[in-house]
């Protein structure tokens, strides 16, 4: 990790790819989406604590489903005003819409493994079956 004078924490693109075991190009890509924004030192990324904090919620979201861009949306309602209800508002209706989302595809998988659970009850008997009529 890599420090300034101020003491404030900063982050090499090595240090962020290291950490959250993804590789350099994924963090370039994140930066290209306008999600990052390291500063720059020549050629050289620069990334501090809240770029760190965004790429975590980043691979978090994508693992819960979020879009890149539903990422993006809330990380812009969240900076335009971390006071204004309207934004707040904006922000629960989309939270509650990817809540609405998980559960349904959480239906959608038990739905599923209830069929696959009875397929492979039917596929065990008919092995059984066919065992028992070979001897």
């Amino acid at each position: 990790m890599m420090t300034t004078r101020t003491s404030q924490a900063r982050y090499s693109i090595g240090d962020l790819s290291k950490e959250f075991d993804i590789t350099t190009r994924s963090i370039r890509f994140y930066e290209d989406q306008g999600l990052l924004h390291p500063s720059r030192k020549g050629q050289t990324r620069i990334y501090n604590q809240r770029d760190r904090v965004r790429l975590k919620l980043i691979l978090r979201g994508k693992r819960l489903g979020f879009s890149l861009a539903e990422t993006g949306r809330l990380f812009e309602l969240y900076d335009a005003d971390k006071t204004s209800a309207t934004q707040l508002s904006t922000m629960m209706e989309l939270i509650v819409q990817k809540k609405n989302d998980l559960n349904q595809q959480l239906e959608d998988i038990n739905a599923v493994l209830i069929e696959l659970n009875d397929l492979e009850a039917n596929c065990e008997k008919i092995l059984a079956n066919i065992s028992t009529e070979q001897k």
